[in-house]
C-alpha cells in the first residue's frame, strides 16, 4: 500500500472481489454499474467494462462478508515522483551507498534504477480514440467519435 491520491488519476481497471454466503450476483452488478457511472469521470474512457467482479461463498474466517478492491490508477505516478526525489538526494549524498557497493553493486546502477523510475513516472495516458470491446472471446476494436 502507498499513500496517492487517487482523484488525482484515472482508473484504467479495477476489479472487486466479495467473499461470503449469500451474496447476490444481480445486486454486485447492479451496484458496480451504478459506481461506475456515477464517477465516470475516474476511469478512463477507452477501456470498456474495465471494472471487473469476483465472488467467492466461502466467507473469510473474521467476517461473514467482505469486499476487496484493487485498483490500477495513473495516479501511481505521484509516488513514483516522491520515490525519484527520495533517490536523487540519496544519490547526491552518497548515502548508504557503501553498503551496497560493498557487496558488488556499481553506483551506476543506481543511476540507471533513477532514470527507469523518472521514465515511470513521466509517462502519460494519452485520451485513446479507440474502446476495446470482448465479445464471444474475441477482443473487437471501435473508434470512439471525437465529439
Amino acid at each position: 500500500m502507498c499513500a496517492v491520491d487517487a482523484a488525482r488519476g484515472k482508473y484504467l481497471t479495477a476489479s472487486v472481489i466479495f467473499r461470503g454466503k449469500h451474496i447476490s450476483t444481480a445486486e454486485i452488478e447492479e451496484q458496480t454499474c451504478a459506481l461506475q457511472n456515477r464517477n465516470s469521470s475516474y476511469f478512463v474512457k477507452w477501456i470498456d467494462s474495465n471494472i471487473k467482479t469476483t465472488i467467492c461463498d466461502v466467507p473469510s474466517t473474521h467476517a461473514p462478508t467482505s469486499a476487496t478492491f484493487l485498483g490500477n490508477s495513473t495516479a501511481i505516478q505521484e509516488v513514483f515522483l516522491r520515490i525519484s526525489d527520495q533517490l536523487t538526494a540519496m544519490l547526491r549524498r552518497k548515502a548508504f551507498l557503501h553498503w551496497f557497493t560493498q557487496e558488488g553493486m556499481e553506483e551506476m546502477e543506481f543511476i540507471e534504477s533513477q532514470s527507469n523510475m523518472d521514465d515511470l513516472a513521466s509517462f502519460t495516458f494519452p485520451p485513446s480514440p479507440f474502446n476495446f470491446v470482448i465479445l464471444n472471446d474475441s477482443i473487437h476494436l471501435i473508434l470512439c467519435d471525437s465529439h
